[in-house]
């Protein structure tokens, strides 16, 4: 008999969780049910209290799980196809719940058998190893593993395939050998696309009333001001964080955001579990330094995105209304760290502005989404008819915020503040020529970012944002 003979007699073991997919199920399902049904979250621990089996099966029972959205590893599973299709027997050795396997196994049709967890049966390490040697015979089976919990398994395999291996399978596979299929290497560059570095843009606006009070130039409030950009740069990056594990299977079925860190498992949950909470300590601890108020508005923050994350971005309009709001709480951040009052003419302005940007989003969602004619876009609470009154109200909400701008430019406050108050009248057209460009562009199908991403990338709306802010600069001489 030759080798390959001899290989395709032997059966091959599979571990689903970090092996065949870049995803462990357990906390998948975990985000899965938070997201359907919170209260369950007061129930894990009882069902904890029984074992960790009995935990993953009551979890398994209460959602809705889509095998084909999972992050398969392409190389192990043209792997399990090629010797699927030369006679091997496969078995699918896993510590995820029967409900879950057998759906995976179903899913993608090379598995003969499937072991897996049962409510008074963790299928994991030494359980896993007496199940298969019971099976095949202490070195009757090679088994394709990833983690610490696989080495007493691969110690009874006649061969080992050690699949993007966590440190301690790393060192035993340097040490006893077998096939090695190494994982996507993680650089800067992937931890920040997860930490969406790009966004902390948005946070500029904490600095918004340190220059329309002019105290750009006052080195203690710049200070403080800086220290709030900070903690709520940190803040709103555990959230996008905490917001990727809830869309989880909604970003594997979109085009683009398919490919997130954790979405396509390149990061792993523990992995962002633990960046978040590194996260909200450096939040905290920047925190401690301003005064209270910025701390309860940095809280308020967190609950309300938060809310947004589980609840509120799938209901129809409330939605856009709080994208409106925490772009202006963050304004309000900036005045509770410097201590600057606010004026009502800029929290006016900055909801009817942010609330058409927000409303531009779901707008182009929409458009770019093939949804049928009376079903929701996946997620949201909006439905493809809806798009002529969402541009509707979005255009509105753009002119709203112009007029609100033009009434403050006439207002006795200008006067006290500026020299020239005539140089800010443009700041008027500045603002309709950005938001009714944006929309322009989302009508012809040529808007694909966030609107508020592509306001920073796009040279001719950082050009008329430059010539508004030297205008202001200018009447203030």
């Amino acid at each position: 008999m030759d080798a390959r003979s001899e290989r395709i007699a032997v059966p091959l073991a599979v571990d689903l969780d970090g092996t065949l997919i870049a995803a462990d199920l357990l906390w998948e399902s975990l985000f899965l049910l938070i997201r359907k049904r919170p209260l369950c979250l007061f129930l894990l621990p009882l069902w904890l209290m029984k074992g960790r089996a009995h935990l993953k099966c009551r979890i398994a029972e209460r959602i809705d799980f889509d095998p084909a959205a999972l992050p398969y590893r392409a190389e192990l599973l043209a792997k399990l196809q090629e010797e699927k299709a030369a006679g091997r027997y496969i078995v699918l050795a896993t510590a995820s719940p029967r409900l879950l396997a057998e759906k995976v196994a179903a899913h993608l049709g090379v598995f003969d058998q499937v072991l897996c967890t049962d409510p008074h049966c963790n299928m994991a390490s030494v359980t896993k190893r007496d199940a298969l040697v019971a099976a095949f015979g202490d070195g009757g089976f090679d088994y394709a593993g990833n983690s610490k919990a696989d080495l007493k398994v691969f110690e009874a395999a006649r061969q080992a395939v050690v699949v993007a291996p966590d440190r301690a399978a790393s060192v035993w596979q340097a040490a006893h050998g077998g096939e090695l299929i190494a994982a996507p290497k993680v650089s800067m560059r992937t931890i920040a696309k997860m930490l969406r570095v790009h966004q902390w843009l948005k946070n500029a606006l904490i600095f918004v009333p340190l220059v329309l009070a002019h105290q750009y130039g006052n080195p203690p409030v710049l200070l403080d001001a800086t220290l709030a950009f900070i903690a709520f740069s940190a803040a709103a990056s555990a959230i996008y964080i905490l917001n990727d594990f809830f869309d989880l299977a909604l970003d594997r079925r979109h085009a683009t955001k398919r490919n997130r860190p954790l979405a396509s498992g390149v990061l792993s949950i523990p992995f962002g579990l633990g960046a978040m909470a590194v996260l909200l300590l450096v939040a905290a601890g920047t925190a401690a330094f301003l005064p209270p108020v910025f701390a309860a508005v940095l809280a308020l923050y967190l609950v309300t995105t938060t809310a947004y994350s589980i609840a509120v971005k799938r209901m129809l309009l409330v939605d856009v209304l709080m994208l409106a709001g925490l772009y202006t709480l963050r304004i309000l951040a900036g005045c509770a760290a410097t201590g600057i009052e606010v004026s009502f003419w800029l929290l006016a302005f900055s909801v009817f502005f942010f609330l058409s940007l927000a409303l531009v989003k779901r707008y182009v969602e929409l458009r770019s989404t093939e949804v049928p004619v009376g079903e929701r876009l996946a997620g949201r609470g909006y439905r493809l008819e809806d798009q002529e009154i969402i541009a509707q109200a979005g255009m509105a909400s753009a002119f709203s915020s112009a007029l609100v701008l033009a009434l403050y430019i006439q207002s006795d406050t200008i006067d006290a503040l500026y020299t020239h108050p005539w140089l800010i009248w443009p700041l008027g057209p500045i603002v309709l020529y950005i938001t009714m460009r944006i929309w322009i562009l989302a009508r012809r199908d040529e808007m694909h970012d966030d609107p508020i991403v592509f306001i920073i990338r796009d040279w001719r709306s950082q050009a008329v944002a430059g010539l508004g802010a030297l205008l202001l600069f200018a009447a203030g001489l």
